[in-house]
Protein backbone atom coordinates (compact mmCIF):
# COMPACT_ATOMS: atom_id res chain seq x y z
CA UNK A 1 0.00 0.00 0.00
CA UNK A 2 1.38 3.78 -0.87
CA UNK A 3 1.40 5.74 1.75
CA UNK A 4 -0.08 9.44 0.98
CA UNK A 5 0.38 12.71 2.06
CA UNK A 6 -2.99 14.35 2.33
CA UNK A 7 -3.15 18.16 1.82
CA UNK A 8 -6.12 20.80 1.99
CA UNK A 9 -6.15 24.48 1.73
CA UNK A 10 -8.95 24.32 4.26
CA UNK A 11 -12.05 22.49 5.31
CA UNK A 12 -14.27 22.99 2.54
CA UNK A 13 -11.36 22.04 -0.26
CA UNK A 14 -11.47 18.70 -1.60
CA UNK A 15 -8.28 16.63 -0.27
CA UNK A 16 -5.20 16.12 -2.54
CA UNK A 17 -3.43 12.99 -2.04
CA UNK A 18 0.36 12.85 -3.05
CA UNK A 19 2.38 9.73 -2.87
CA UNK A 20 4.79 9.54 -0.49
CA UNK A 21 7.96 7.48 -2.03
CA UNK A 22 11.79 6.96 0.03
CA UNK A 23 10.47 9.67 2.56
CA UNK A 24 10.03 11.89 0.53
CA UNK A 25 7.15 13.27 -2.07
CA UNK A 26 7.98 15.17 -5.92
CA UNK A 27 7.97 18.21 -5.60
CA UNK A 28 5.90 18.86 -8.97
CA UNK A 29 2.62 17.29 -7.49
CA UNK A 30 2.26 20.07 -5.27
CA UNK A 31 0.97 21.74 -8.20
CA UNK A 32 -1.91 19.79 -7.47
CA UNK A 33 -3.28 22.54 -5.17
CA UNK A 34 -3.62 25.88 -6.26
CA UNK A 35 -3.35 28.75 -4.10
CA UNK A 36 -4.86 32.23 -5.62
CA UNK A 37 -4.75 31.09 -8.88
CA UNK A 38 -0.46 29.97 -8.62
CA UNK A 39 0.10 26.47 -8.44
CA UNK A 40 1.78 25.32 -4.77
CA UNK A 41 5.21 24.96 -4.74
CA UNK A 42 7.76 24.67 -2.18
CA UNK A 43 10.68 27.19 -0.85
CA UNK A 44 13.44 26.23 0.18
CA UNK A 45 17.25 28.27 -0.04
CA UNK A 46 20.51 25.74 0.30
CA UNK A 47 18.12 22.65 0.27
CA UNK A 48 17.97 22.14 3.24
CA UNK A 49 15.42 19.60 2.84
CA UNK A 50 14.64 18.77 -0.67
CA UNK A 51 16.44 15.51 -2.59
CA UNK A 52 17.90 16.17 -6.12
CA UNK A 53 18.76 12.91 -7.17
CA UNK A 54 18.59 9.24 -6.55
CA UNK A 55 22.15 8.54 -6.00
CA UNK A 56 23.59 4.48 -4.65
CA UNK A 57 27.03 5.93 -4.22
CA UNK A 58 27.51 7.08 -0.88
CA UNK A 59 25.33 6.79 2.49
CA UNK A 60 24.96 9.42 5.40
CA UNK A 61 23.28 8.98 8.78
CA UNK A 62 23.82 12.23 10.55
CA UNK A 63 22.65 11.32 13.66
CA UNK A 64 24.27 8.48 14.17
CA UNK A 65 27.07 9.51 12.74
CA UNK A 66 27.64 6.57 9.79
CA UNK A 67 29.09 7.31 6.14
CA UNK A 68 29.28 4.39 3.74
CA UNK A 69 30.41 4.26 -0.07
CA UNK A 70 28.61 1.71 -1.62
CA UNK A 71 27.52 -0.03 2.04
CA UNK A 72 30.92 -0.26 3.19
CA UNK A 73 31.56 1.48 6.62
CA UNK A 74 34.06 4.44 6.05
CA UNK A 75 36.31 3.02 9.10
CA UNK A 76 36.92 -0.51 7.64
CA UNK A 77 37.67 0.93 4.08
CA UNK A 78 40.08 3.38 5.77
CA UNK A 79 41.98 1.04 7.62
CA UNK A 80 42.33 -1.93 5.05
CA UNK A 81 41.89 -0.42 1.45
CA UNK A 82 43.98 1.75 -0.48
CA UNK A 83 43.10 4.93 -2.56
CA UNK A 84 42.85 3.12 -6.37
CA UNK A 85 40.63 0.32 -4.55
CA UNK A 86 37.98 3.30 -3.54
CA UNK A 87 37.75 4.63 -6.52
CA UNK A 88 37.27 1.84 -8.32
CA UNK A 89 34.31 0.77 -5.69
CA UNK A 90 33.08 4.63 -5.82
CA UNK A 91 33.16 4.36 -10.10
CA UNK A 92 31.98 0.97 -10.66
CA UNK A 93 29.64 0.19 -7.71
CA UNK A 94 31.82 -2.97 -6.18
CA UNK A 95 35.30 -3.53 -4.69
CA UNK A 96 37.93 -4.58 -7.74
CA UNK A 97 39.29 -8.07 -7.91
CA UNK A 98 43.02 -8.12 -8.03
CA UNK A 99 43.32 -8.46 -11.62
CA UNK A 100 40.86 -5.62 -12.24
CA UNK A 101 42.70 -3.61 -9.64
CA UNK A 102 46.08 -4.06 -11.85
CA UNK A 103 44.26 -2.92 -14.69
CA UNK A 104 42.72 -0.19 -13.37
CA UNK A 105 45.78 1.11 -11.53
CA UNK A 106 47.86 0.31 -14.57
CA UNK A 107 45.02 2.70 -16.89
CA UNK A 108 45.76 5.51 -14.14
CA UNK A 109 49.66 5.41 -14.17
CA UNK A 110 49.42 5.41 -18.34
CA UNK A 111 47.19 9.21 -18.22
CA UNK A 112 49.29 10.92 -15.47
CA UNK A 113 51.47 13.38 -17.89
CA UNK A 114 49.96 16.56 -19.14
CA UNK A 115 49.99 17.72 -22.43
CA UNK A 116 52.90 19.71 -23.01
CA UNK A 117 50.83 22.77 -24.47
CA UNK A 118 49.13 22.94 -21.36
CA UNK A 119 52.25 23.18 -19.59
CA UNK A 120 53.04 25.97 -21.61
CA UNK A 121 49.14 27.32 -20.89
CA UNK A 122 49.61 27.07 -16.72
CA UNK A 123 53.09 28.81 -16.87
CA UNK A 124 51.36 31.23 -18.38
CA UNK A 125 49.78 32.25 -14.96
CA UNK A 126 51.42 34.50 -12.25
CA UNK A 127 53.85 33.04 -9.90
CA UNK A 128 51.37 34.16 -7.21
CA UNK A 129 48.23 32.82 -8.55
CA UNK A 130 46.29 30.75 -6.11
CA UNK A 131 47.03 27.27 -6.43
CA UNK A 132 43.06 26.52 -6.55
CA UNK A 133 42.35 28.58 -9.64
CA UNK A 134 44.87 27.28 -11.78
CA UNK A 135 43.41 23.82 -10.82
CA UNK A 136 40.32 24.77 -12.23
CA UNK A 137 41.04 27.00 -15.16
CA UNK A 138 43.43 23.72 -16.02
CA UNK A 139 40.75 21.48 -15.36
CA UNK A 140 38.59 23.36 -17.32
CA UNK A 141 41.14 23.24 -20.38
CA UNK A 142 41.23 19.67 -20.86
CA UNK A 143 37.80 19.71 -22.77
CA UNK A 144 40.37 22.06 -25.76
CA UNK A 145 42.78 18.92 -25.86
CA UNK A 146 40.36 15.79 -25.48
CA UNK A 147 36.84 17.13 -27.17
CA UNK A 148 35.69 13.57 -27.33
CA UNK A 149 34.67 13.65 -23.64
CA UNK A 150 31.64 15.44 -25.16
CA UNK A 151 30.61 12.62 -26.11
CA UNK A 152 29.34 11.60 -22.79
CA UNK A 153 26.70 9.45 -24.42
CA UNK A 154 29.31 6.94 -25.26
CA UNK A 155 30.31 4.45 -22.19
CA UNK A 156 33.75 3.89 -23.28
CA UNK A 157 34.60 7.87 -23.72
CA UNK A 158 33.27 8.95 -20.31
CA UNK A 159 35.04 6.00 -18.92
CA UNK A 160 38.24 7.21 -20.85
CA UNK A 161 38.10 10.65 -19.77
CA UNK A 162 37.07 10.00 -16.10
CA UNK A 163 40.22 8.36 -15.79
CA UNK A 164 42.06 10.61 -17.49
CA UNK A 165 41.18 13.25 -15.04
CA UNK A 166 41.43 11.12 -11.92
CA UNK A 167 45.68 10.38 -12.87
CA UNK A 168 46.14 13.85 -14.03
CA UNK A 169 44.82 15.89 -11.04
CA UNK A 170 47.98 14.98 -8.88
CA UNK A 171 50.15 16.40 -11.69
CA UNK A 172 48.45 19.75 -12.46
CA UNK A 173 48.15 20.36 -8.48
CA UNK A 174 51.61 19.23 -8.47
CA UNK A 175 52.75 21.81 -11.12
CA UNK A 176 50.49 24.66 -9.41
CA UNK A 177 52.31 24.04 -5.96
CA UNK A 178 55.86 24.36 -7.60
CA UNK A 179 54.92 27.00 -9.83
CA UNK A 180 54.01 29.09 -6.45
CA UNK A 181 57.68 28.41 -5.34
CA UNK A 182 59.60 28.58 -8.80
CA UNK A 183 60.57 25.52 -8.85
CA UNK A 184 60.66 23.30 -12.58
CA UNK A 185 57.89 21.02 -13.23
CA UNK A 186 58.51 17.34 -12.51
CA UNK A 187 57.30 14.82 -14.44
CA UNK A 188 55.22 11.69 -12.69
CA UNK A 189 57.19 8.69 -11.24
CA UNK A 190 55.30 5.56 -12.96
CA UNK A 191 57.31 3.19 -10.17
CA UNK A 192 55.59 5.12 -7.65
CA UNK A 193 51.68 4.58 -6.31
CA UNK A 194 48.71 7.46 -6.82
CA UNK A 195 49.62 9.00 -3.57
CA UNK A 196 53.37 8.82 -3.11
CA UNK A 197 54.00 9.52 -6.95
CA UNK A 198 51.71 12.68 -5.65
CA UNK A 199 54.32 13.34 -3.24
CA UNK A 200 57.60 12.65 -5.05
CA UNK A 201 56.12 15.07 -7.68
CA UNK A 202 55.94 17.87 -5.26
CA UNK A 203 58.94 17.65 -3.25
CA UNK A 204 61.49 16.21 -5.74
CA UNK A 205 64.39 18.62 -6.11
CA UNK A 206 64.87 17.97 -9.70
CA UNK A 207 64.01 15.71 -12.46
CA UNK A 208 67.72 13.31 -12.24
CA UNK A 209 66.88 13.21 -8.08
CA UNK A 210 64.65 10.83 -6.42
CA UNK A 211 62.05 11.03 -3.91
CA UNK A 212 61.45 7.74 -1.87
CA UNK A 213 58.25 9.30 0.65
CA UNK A 214 58.32 7.42 3.90
CA UNK A 215 55.45 4.96 3.72
CA UNK A 216 53.55 6.01 6.84
CA UNK A 217 53.44 8.95 5.29
CA UNK A 218 52.24 8.00 2.21
CA UNK A 219 49.54 5.44 3.96
CA UNK A 220 48.22 8.91 6.06
CA UNK A 221 48.06 10.51 2.64
CA UNK A 222 46.21 7.60 1.16
CA UNK A 223 43.61 7.81 4.10
CA UNK A 224 42.89 11.32 3.87
CA UNK A 225 41.77 11.01 0.26
CA UNK A 226 39.82 7.48 1.24
CA UNK A 227 37.92 10.09 3.72
CA UNK A 228 37.91 12.86 0.96
CA UNK A 229 36.75 10.78 -1.94
CA UNK A 230 32.87 11.45 -1.86
CA UNK A 231 30.15 13.50 0.62
CA UNK A 232 26.76 13.03 -0.92
CA UNK A 233 25.04 16.12 -2.44
CA UNK A 234 27.46 18.55 -1.01
CA UNK A 235 27.73 22.35 -2.85
CA UNK A 236 30.59 21.04 -4.92
CA UNK A 237 28.62 17.58 -5.90
CA UNK A 238 25.62 19.35 -6.78
CA UNK A 239 27.67 21.83 -8.60
CA UNK A 240 29.37 19.23 -10.36
CA UNK A 241 25.83 17.55 -11.29
CA UNK A 242 23.98 21.15 -12.21
CA UNK A 243 27.00 21.76 -14.80
CA UNK A 244 26.36 18.02 -16.02
CA UNK A 245 22.51 18.29 -16.43
CA UNK A 246 23.06 21.04 -19.10
CA UNK A 247 25.25 18.13 -21.36
CA UNK A 248 28.57 19.43 -20.37
CA UNK A 249 32.15 17.52 -20.64
CA UNK A 250 33.13 15.60 -16.81
CA UNK A 251 36.10 18.66 -17.23
CA UNK A 252 33.91 21.25 -17.21
CA UNK A 253 31.90 19.85 -14.67
CA UNK A 254 34.19 19.13 -12.72
CA UNK A 255 36.05 22.71 -12.96
CA UNK A 256 32.84 23.60 -11.62
CA UNK A 257 33.49 21.68 -8.59
CA UNK A 258 36.65 23.18 -7.95
CA UNK A 259 34.87 26.17 -8.04
CA UNK A 260 32.44 25.34 -4.92
CA UNK A 261 35.13 23.80 -3.26
CA UNK A 262 37.12 26.72 -3.07
CA UNK A 263 34.69 28.61 -0.90
CA UNK A 264 35.82 29.42 2.54
CA UNK A 265 32.53 27.76 4.02
CA UNK A 266 33.36 24.46 1.93
CA UNK A 267 36.48 23.45 0.86
CA UNK A 268 38.71 25.97 2.77
CA UNK A 269 37.29 25.10 6.62
CA UNK A 270 40.70 23.46 7.54
CA UNK A 271 42.78 26.80 6.49
CA UNK A 272 40.16 28.10 9.34
CA UNK A 273 41.25 25.83 11.88
CA UNK A 274 44.39 26.38 11.34
CA UNK A 275 44.44 30.14 11.62
CA UNK A 276 42.76 29.67 14.89
CA UNK A 277 45.19 27.29 16.40
CA UNK A 278 47.98 29.76 15.56
CA UNK A 279 45.60 32.33 16.78
CA UNK A 280 45.22 30.83 20.11
CA UNK A 281 48.81 30.23 20.46
CA UNK A 282 49.39 28.23 23.46
CA UNK A 283 46.84 26.51 25.98
CA UNK A 284 46.74 29.54 29.07
CA UNK A 285 44.51 31.05 26.05
CA UNK A 286 42.18 28.54 25.42
CA UNK A 287 39.39 28.89 28.32
CA UNK A 288 39.42 32.83 26.95
CA UNK A 289 38.53 31.65 23.72
CA UNK A 290 36.38 29.54 24.75
CA UNK A 291 34.59 32.03 26.64
CA UNK A 292 34.51 34.06 23.37
CA UNK A 293 33.04 31.07 21.12
CA UNK A 294 29.74 30.92 24.00
CA UNK A 295 29.69 34.90 24.06
CA UNK A 296 29.31 34.60 20.18
CA UNK A 297 32.20 36.75 19.97
CA UNK A 298 34.68 34.08 17.56
CA UNK A 299 33.59 30.61 16.27
CA UNK A 300 34.97 27.07 16.75
CA UNK A 301 36.03 26.43 13.38
CA UNK A 302 36.05 22.24 12.25
CA UNK A 303 33.27 22.02 14.78
CA UNK A 304 29.53 21.00 13.57
CA UNK A 305 28.54 19.79 10.38
CA UNK A 306 25.07 20.84 7.88
CA UNK A 307 24.53 16.97 8.09
CA UNK A 308 26.30 15.36 11.03
CA UNK A 309 24.44 15.99 14.47
CA UNK A 310 27.11 13.26 16.37
CA UNK A 311 30.27 12.74 15.49
CA UNK A 312 32.08 12.90 12.19
CA UNK A 313 32.99 9.81 11.88
CA UNK A 314 35.53 10.51 9.27
CA UNK A 315 37.37 13.01 12.11
CA UNK A 316 37.99 9.84 14.29
CA UNK A 317 40.19 8.13 11.46
CA UNK A 318 41.80 11.49 11.03
CA UNK A 319 42.73 11.74 14.68
CA UNK A 320 44.47 8.79 14.76
CA UNK A 321 46.18 9.54 11.50
CA UNK A 322 47.44 12.84 12.71
CA UNK A 323 49.06 10.60 15.59
CA UNK A 324 51.02 8.42 13.15
CA UNK A 325 52.50 11.26 11.35
CA UNK A 326 53.59 13.13 14.35
CA UNK A 327 55.82 9.64 15.47
CA UNK A 328 57.54 10.45 11.95
CA UNK A 329 57.81 14.64 11.95
CA UNK A 330 57.63 15.13 16.14
CA UNK A 331 54.74 16.87 17.40
CA UNK A 332 53.08 20.15 16.17
CA UNK A 333 52.32 22.11 19.12
CA UNK A 334 49.04 22.86 17.85
CA UNK A 335 47.95 19.58 18.33
CA UNK A 336 48.11 20.21 22.50
CA UNK A 337 45.46 23.34 21.87
CA UNK A 338 43.63 20.96 19.22
CA UNK A 339 43.32 18.04 21.57
CA UNK A 340 41.56 20.40 24.83
CA UNK A 341 39.13 21.99 22.83
CA UNK A 342 38.02 18.73 21.37
CA UNK A 343 37.95 17.49 25.23
CA UNK A 344 36.34 20.89 25.86
CA UNK A 345 33.67 20.84 23.32
CA UNK A 346 33.20 16.86 24.17
CA UNK A 347 31.83 17.72 28.06
CA UNK A 348 30.67 21.54 27.99
CA UNK A 349 27.32 21.62 27.92
CA UNK A 350 27.17 24.78 25.33
CA UNK A 351 28.53 22.24 22.88
CA UNK A 352 26.89 19.24 23.53
CA UNK A 353 23.52 20.34 23.66
CA UNK A 354 24.20 22.05 20.18
CA UNK A 355 25.64 19.16 18.76
CA UNK A 356 28.68 20.49 18.17
CA UNK A 357 31.64 17.91 17.65
CA UNK A 358 34.50 17.92 15.59
CA UNK A 359 34.38 17.20 12.06
CA UNK A 360 36.58 16.00 9.28
CA UNK A 361 38.54 19.58 9.21
CA UNK A 362 39.40 19.96 12.23
CA UNK A 363 42.55 17.81 11.90
CA UNK A 364 43.27 17.69 8.50
CA UNK A 365 45.30 20.63 8.48
CA UNK A 366 47.26 18.99 11.00
CA UNK A 367 48.40 16.33 8.83
CA UNK A 368 48.81 18.39 5.78
CA UNK A 369 51.25 21.12 7.35
CA UNK A 370 53.62 17.74 8.88
CA UNK A 371 54.00 17.10 5.74
CA UNK A 372 55.13 20.30 4.62
CA UNK A 373 52.04 21.16 2.48
CA UNK A 374 51.69 25.03 2.57
CA UNK A 375 48.44 26.45 3.75
CA UNK A 376 47.00 27.49 -0.05
CA UNK A 377 47.67 24.09 -0.91
CA UNK A 378 44.99 22.62 1.80
CA UNK A 379 42.07 22.50 -0.69
CA UNK A 380 43.71 21.45 -3.11
CA UNK A 381 44.83 18.60 -1.40
CA UNK A 382 41.09 18.19 -0.80
CA UNK A 383 40.22 18.35 -4.35
CA UNK A 384 42.52 15.46 -5.46
CA UNK A 385 40.18 12.82 -3.99
CA UNK A 386 37.21 14.59 -4.09
CA UNK A 387 37.16 14.25 -8.20
CA UNK A 388 36.89 10.76 -7.51
CA UNK A 389 33.38 11.33 -6.54
CA UNK A 390 32.48 13.99 -8.56
CA UNK A 391 33.42 11.85 -11.46
CA UNK A 392 31.02 9.00 -10.06
CA UNK A 393 28.15 11.48 -9.44
CA UNK A 394 28.43 12.57 -12.91
CA UNK A 395 28.29 9.05 -14.47
CA UNK A 396 25.60 8.41 -12.82
CA UNK A 397 23.48 11.64 -13.48
CA UNK A 398 24.60 11.04 -16.94
CA UNK A 399 22.92 7.11 -17.12
CA UNK A 400 20.08 8.44 -15.02
CA UNK A 401 16.79 8.38 -17.18
CA UNK A 402 15.07 10.98 -14.47
CA UNK A 403 17.98 13.41 -14.77
CA UNK A 404 16.88 16.90 -16.02
CA UNK A 405 18.61 20.19 -16.50
CA UNK A 406 18.63 22.02 -13.53
CA UNK A 407 16.19 25.00 -13.37
CA UNK A 408 15.42 25.69 -9.91
CA UNK A 409 11.98 27.93 -9.52
CA UNK A 410 11.99 31.02 -7.74
CA UNK A 411 10.20 33.71 -5.69
CA UNK A 412 9.91 36.50 -7.54
CA UNK A 413 9.80 39.84 -5.14
CA UNK A 414 10.97 42.66 -7.06
CA UNK A 415 8.58 45.42 -9.42
CA UNK A 416 5.81 44.58 -11.14
CA UNK A 417 4.49 46.40 -14.28
CA UNK A 418 6.38 49.74 -14.20
CA UNK A 419 6.59 52.64 -17.20
CA UNK A 420 9.64 53.61 -18.75
CA UNK A 421 10.42 57.08 -18.44
CA UNK A 422 12.87 58.43 -20.70
CA UNK A 423 16.10 59.87 -18.80
CA UNK A 424 15.26 63.64 -19.93
CA UNK A 425 11.52 62.96 -17.74
CA UNK A 426 13.59 61.46 -14.42
CA UNK A 427 14.00 63.47 -11.64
Amino acid sequence: MTDLLLLRRDPSDDEVAIPITDGTIKAPDLRKISVDGEPLASYDPGYMNTASCRSAITFIDGDAGILEYRGYRIAELAEKSTFMEVAYLLLKGELPTAAELAEWEATITMHRAIPDQLKTLLSGFPHDAHPMSVLMASTAAFYTFYPDSRNFSDPQARALNIARLIAKMPTLAAFAYRKGGAKPYIDPDDSLGYSANFLSMMFRKGENSKYDPDPRLVQALEVLFILHADHEQNCSTTAVRAVASSGNDPYTACSAGIGALNGPLHGGANEAVLRMLREIGSLDRVPAFIEAVKGGERRMMGFGHRVYKNYDPRAAIIKRAVEDVFAITGVNPLLRIATELEKIALEDEYFVSRRLYPNVDFYSGLIYEALGVPLEMFTVLFAIPRTVGWLAQYEESVVDPETKIARPKQIYAGHRGRVYVPVAERG
